[in-house]
């Protein structure tokens, strides 16, 4: 080699070793991967994207009808690491779409999930020009250091593509041999995660992607729609799947609203009946909120951005799209997989996210479950940790006065349970103050030993006398009460005169109250509905016994420590 004159230029070598790291190590998502090629597709203007999956043989075509390649756009374009197709315009030559590339480096993808890759191009009346990138070759030249013209593509073998070439007049066809992971997925996988991540494929009708000859709508998502229980519809957002979802709604009784924000976003958020309603089968993954800039996904699961912790997240799957995130500015990481975390704009659509559409979410989410008698979010404060008990207590009793196999008399007896579930979640829980301050009661009386009255021992013998003609009656020998006490046999204004019985007239006192919440007492216990009067008077009441119960306890305890 001639000695470098200090007159001669410097320049920039570069080593194959920028592959392994710009490509093969940076990307980690066979979906990315898959993504790459098909947003090529749609920058190269193409009518169809089809997809040849074979498991046994562990190889996959990527085949478009795009504009295709020139020799001269194969090697200083696509072969161009760092080539940016928006240099002149940011969209496609004939159908003006909004290019998806960006960076010029995505391409390298493809070199990640695969032992062999054969890219092969035509433009209409041209010849095929392309080249194999063998994974194995690649490794032994950066173990050399060879740079990139000491290493040229490998000849490709038009015999092997012949199935794939046959009337294909214009476009590129790309042949993967030696998946790593993604072949492993099922078909039914592959056809779910492409109508989840590939929205323009939906929104569009002049771009169509099809798995082994089917093509990918949103039937692809039928079993993700039946287990779909609520939606949120973000400025009237025009989607197919969501249009879906409306129709078929109607059908489940289930609960959706429009929702308004600023910010030029759109999109849509829906809840599934379970937590695992959301995965996806024969894999680790699951649907979450992710978010799509111009059609494609940009980051999944932006929901880790504004965690709740509230358990309503694990409900949640949507899309939201902003296309305003791709201007001038390159917000999106290098491996294509999410969005520059400290990006001001995103900051702000993350904010609106959470502000304005989460925040709705979180409350209609509770209120809707517990409409339709299932658990809601513990965290909402909208109605007392007690109602909520006692609500949830109902629902699981009321569960079982379904008919399964009778539509028409179970959609009546539903009906009817859910008419009284409001009720039952005052009733309920009046039940359970009544029985806890009652027992509380007589313990405290058998342990101040306190003495039965006249009046006391005489209502205990009538309430025997009953309940053993009752028995008689019933045909019942066994005992019904745990304990032969007999202040089990006193309700709470008998047992209220044994412990603070004061001149009603003259002072505050746990028998006064006690006549009081008597007979709305009476009405909980046999299983009556109740007037809101009656309600608000039992509540007042309550809270009454409540604070002169504590106020006696906490006596007793004083005087037992003198």
């Amino acid at each position: 080699m001639p000695k470098k004159s200090t007159a001669d230029p410097y320049y920039f070598e570069i080593s194959l070793s920028v592959l392994n790291h710009l490509g093969r190590n940076l990307y980690r998502s066979f979906i990315t991967v898959l993504g790459e090629a098909i947003s090529n597709a749609w920058d190269a203007d193409a009518t169809n994207v089809k997809i040849y999956l074979d498991t046994d043989k562990n190889t996959m075509v990527i085949k478009d009808d795009g504009l295709g390649m020139t020799k001269g756009d194969f090697q200083d374009k696509f072969l161009k690491i760092g080539y940016s197709k928006r240099k002149g315009s940011n969209r496609s030559l004939k159908k003006k779409r909004p290019f998806i590339g960006r960076k010029g480096i995505g391409k390298l993808a493809l070199l990640s999930c695969a032992e062999k890759i054969t890219i092969v191009s035509k433009v209409s009346r041209g010849q095929y020009v392309g080249g194999v990138i063998d994974n194995s070759g690649l490794d032994k030249a950066i173990t050399d250091d060879l740079t990139t013209r000491e290493y040229p593509l490998q000849k490709w073998k038009p015999a092997m593509l012949k199935p794939y070439t046959k009337n294909h007049t214009h476009g590129t066809i790309i042949f993967f041999e030696g998946i790593n992971d993604g072949v492993k997925h099922s078909e039914a996988f592959l056809k779910k995660t492409i109508a989840l991540y590939f929205r323009f494929s939906l929104l569009d009708k002049s771009f169509n992607i099809f798995l082994n000859d089917e093509k990918i709508t949103t039937s692809c998502l039928e079993d993700l729609a039946r287990k779909t229980e609520f939606l949120w519809v973000i400025n009237d957002i025009i989607d197919p799947y969501v249009k879906h979802l409306k129709s078929i709604f109607p059908a489940k009784q289930s609960e959706s609203r429009k929702l308004k924000v600023k910010g030029g976003i759109k999109g849509f958020i829906a809840s599934v009946e379970k937590p695992r309603d959301l995965k996806i089968t024969t894999t680790d993954e699951r649907v979450g909120v992710d978010l799509f800039v111009n059609g494609r996904l940009r980051e999944k699961d932006i929901l880790k951005h504004m965690p709740t912790a509230r358990v309503v997240e694990s409900y949640l799957y949507g899309q939201i799209h902003c296309n305003g995130l791709d201007d001038k500015v390159d917000r999106f990481t290098s491996s294509r997989e999410s969005i520059v975390a400290d990006d001001p704009k995103f900051a702000e659509v993350i904010n609106a996210l959470k502000t304005t559409i989460l925040n709705e979410v979180l409350k209609d989410w509770d209120k809707w479950r517990r409409k339709h008698r299932k658990q809601g979010d513990s965290e909402n404060m909208s109605i007392t940790k007690k109602q909520r008990k006692s609500e949830e207590l109902y629902n699981v009793v009321a569960e079982e006065y379904t008919i399964p196999n009778d539509k028409k008399s179970a959609k009546s007896i539903d009906t009817w349970v859910s008419d009284l579930a409001e009720d039952a979640r005052f009733n309920f829980s009046s039940y359970a103050e009544c029985f806890i301050s009652e027992n509380l009661i007589r313990r405290f009386i058998t342990e101040t030993k306190e003495p039965l009255t006249k009046e006391a021992k005489a209502a205990i013998a009538q309430y025997q006398k009953r309940e053993k003609e009752s028995k008689g009656r019933g045909n019942i020998s066994i005992n019904l009460r745990k304990s032969n006490s007999k202040l089990s046999y006193l309700a709470m204004d008998e047992l209220a005169n044994l412990v603070d019985k004061k001149d009603k007239a003259k002072a505050a006192s746990l028998s006064r109250d006690a006549s009081e919440y008597k007979p709305m007492r009476d009405a909980v216990a046999h299983t009556a509905l109740l007037t809101d009067g009656a309600k608000s008077k039992l509540t007042t009441v309550y809270e009454n016994i409540n604070g002169r119960l504590r106020t006696l306890f906490t006596a007793f305890q004083e005087n037992k420590k003198k």
